[in-house]
């Protein structure tokens, strides 16, 4: 079979295999995909279709198709998969650049669908666990308020204090403080548009907007006072209702693992493990100082986890509409 492969791609010029030492990952450049953001939206939405690729990412501006798949597929099978592919596209649309191609049998058709019962079964299924963790995490602050548990959970936290650990706690909650917040997401957008990810780009922006001004007017609303347990060690300033370092670092570092995490599947887990991580010592690190009661942490992962999760649906509707339709 890799002989007859060699062949067509001879004979044809579509496909050509760019890097493929590494297995499970190979790059091949795509004849017809330069300047066709329509091609590009077609591979990968033929390829997100396929149970043995992890990720494709096609660039329209080099050409290249990025391909992540099952270590026990070959970078030929994937390739001959790609040659399937443009073919269909070149039925379908116009005809792209190529000599008398031999016959295929078309794998899909191409009309655009937006929303399958499918597509909405999965997103139905995907937003359950989301629902339990809201409603967990709903459950536990009210239960802690009304049991009157914070000043106990914070007075046995103080005990923990040393001096090297305060030093550790101010340096985990400087991630989620104004600057630090502020230069990490004008980094991550400028890198999102450097890469030409517009929607990923877009969906943080207001994701990173949205949650710092809901998280104001929740604090307005609630003018919940901060406790007083112990002499601070940080400045802080603003109510305490609900924590706005739990609620922002959950929407900011939470958008970037989710993205980070479709770039690089292979890693999915330890990137997931290390944002959740992160994230809780950036909670907990309030605690430790005293600057939040417990129920304010918690209502900010409530919520930050609610407009995160929001955010991150309609980026993948709007991409499934873009990709539908071929729309650049």
């Amino acid at each position: 079979m890799n002989t007859d492969f060699g062949n067509l791609l001879r004979e044809n010029f579509l496909i050509r295999e760019i890097h493929t030492s590494i297995k499970g990952r190979a790059r091949y450049k795509v004849r017809g995909l330069h300047d066709s953001p329509a091609l590009k939206k077609y591979l990968e939405l033929r390829l997100s279709k396929e149970d043995s690729i992890f990720q494709a990412s096609a660039n329209h501006l080099t050409g290249n198709v990025l391909v992540l798949f099952q270590p026990d597929f070959s970078a030929n099978a994937i390739a001959w998969l790609l040659q399937n592919i443009v073919l269909d596209y070149q039925r379908g649309h116009k005809q792209l650049p190529s000599s008398t191609a031999p016959e295929f049998i078309p794998s899909k058709s191409i009309t655009p669908v937006v929303l399958s019962n499918t597509t909405i079964n999965q997103g139905r299924s995907q937003l359950i666990p989301v629902t339990a963790a809201f409603s967990a995490l709903s459950l536990g602050a009210a239960l802690l308020h009304k049991n009157g548990l914070d000043s106990i959970i914070l007075l046995a936290i103080q005990k923990l204090h040393t001096p090297s650990l305060d030093r550790l706690m101010v340096g985990i909650t400087s991630l989620g403080e104004p600057p630090l917040l502020l230069l990490s997401c004008l980094t991550w957008e400028a890198t999102l548009l450097y890469r030409h990810r517009h929607l990923q780009a877009t969906t943080f922006g207001i994701a990173a907007v949205g949650a710092i001004s809901l998280n104001y007017l929740l604090k307005e609303l609630f003018v919940r006072a901060r406790p007083a347990l112990w002499d601070y060690i940080i400045n802080v300033n603003h109510y305490s209702f609900p924590s706005g370092h739990a609620m922002v670092s959950m929407v900011v570092y939470g958008c970037m693992g989710y993205s980070l995490a479709q770039e690089f599947p292979q890693w999915r887990s330890q990137i997931f493990t290390l944002t959740v991580i992160l994230i809780l010592a950036i909670g907990f690190s309030r605690l430790y100082l005293g600057v939040h009661w417990p129920t304010d942490v918690i209502a900010g992962y409530a919520v930050g986890l609610l407009w995160l999760t929001a955010c991150v649906v309609n980026e993948a509707f709007q991409d499934r509409v873009t990709q539908s339709f071929g729309l650049s």
